[in-house]
């Protein structure tokens, strides 16, 4: 007989926790406020050497351009005869930066200009007609 009695505040002690955590949880949910990106400021731009650039060329390279204001350091990838960085858009841009880091040595390369017929194209690689973007899009949307 009195293990039940001790069963049964065993019992009302985890359901009040329980309870208290859930409480709790909704609570959070209605009283949150949601995220505030800022907008989307990045944009991708390349430049395309006429010769293959070495390790030399490349630390130059990697110098100058972050001398450039709206390029971050980590943020330039050189491969090949190519240079991708990333600057923000609302600092500069793909012509600018193109411009300084040609006015401050002479390299012989060109900026990378995309083709009119892909200026328009859509380049998320998710599948927006899917039901797991669907099913994320609407926890995130109840979440915030």
């Amino acid at each position: 007989m009195k293990m039940n009695t001790t069963i049964k505040k065993v019992l009302i002690a985890v359901a009040g926790i329980a309870f208290l955590f859930f409480a709790i949880l909704i609570f959070h949910i209605i009283t949150a406020k949601p995220a505030v990106y800022e907008s989307p400021n990045l944009q991708v731009s390349r430049i395309d050497f006429k010769s293959t650039i070495d390790s030399a060329q490349a630390k130059q390279i990697c110098a100058d351009l972050r001398s450039i204001k709206g390029l971050t350091s980590d943020s330039i990838i050189i491969k090949r005869n190519v240079v991708v960085y990333f600057h923000n858009n609302k600092i500069t841009n793909s012509e600018k930066v193109y411009n300084e880091l040609m006015s401050k040595r002479p390299y012989e390369a060109e900026r990378f200009i995309l083709p009119a017929n892909m200026v328009n194209k859509e380049v998320c690689p998710v599948d927006q007609n899917s039901f797991a973007y669907k099913a994320s899009k609407t926890i995130n949307q109840f979440f915030n």
